[in-house]
């Protein structure tokens, strides 16, 4: 059987490889050393107890007195580095739900901005119109107030074209001599200074 010194050597060489995976790794190996080493123990007779060499018993718990410190310093290594991990994650998973809030509030500002923009558009179009309609009634108003005016001017003219006419028919009728005026070169209208 190996001595304590020798397999706490090759038990070192194996923790510090199996450590790195596992922190506890070398604790459980010397704690199945000390199952085995009892397991395979020689009984005395006649009773439950074993006969255990004593030296290998506390090579064994040096071993693990050894390796505890360590091994837990390494445990707590791997916890820190397990919680910093966790705290990082949590970390960015509340910026990646920060930014998707972010975005979705600019999504539904944006999509109310575009609502409001286009009742907006549909309130001016329909004030255009309005005021459209408007204008047209007023220039339509207009319009009719100066035809209105035009046909009251043109009746006025009839009457007073009528009215000549009939004179002239009068004059006409009675005999009078009509004047030429194609005929005459320099006429001489009254009123005027020849």
């Amino acid at each position: 059987m190996a001595r304590p010194t020798e397999r706490a050597r090759r038990r070192d060489e194996m923790t510090s490889r199996t450590t790195t995976q596992n922190p506890t790794a070398g604790l459980l190996e010397i704690l199945e050393d000390l199952a085995s080493l009892l397991e395979n123990a020689r009984a005395v007779p006649l009773s439950t107890n074993v006969k255990v060499d004593r030296e290998q018993v506390l090579g064994l718990v040096d071993e693990l007195r050894d390796a505890l410190p360590t091994q837990v310093a390494r445990a707590d290594e791997v916890l820190a580095d397990a919680e910093r991990a966790l705290a990082d994650a949590h970390r960015q998973a509340e910026e990646i739900l920060a930014t998707a809030r972010a975005r979705a509030i600019e999504l539904v500002e944006r999509e109310q901005v575009v609502v409001q923009a286009r009742s907006r558009a549909a309130e001016i179009v329909a004030e255009a119109e309005r005021k459209a309609g408007e204008l047209r009634a007023d220039a339509d108003q207009y319009c009719d107030g100066r035809l209105a005016d035009f046909e009251q001017d043109l009746g006025t003219l009839t009457k007073q074209v009528q009215a000549g006419r009939a004179r002239l028919a009068e004059r006409l009728d009675a005999g009078t001599p009509r004047v030429r005026w194609d005929t005459v070169r320099d006429p001489q209208w009254p009123g005027r200074p020849g």
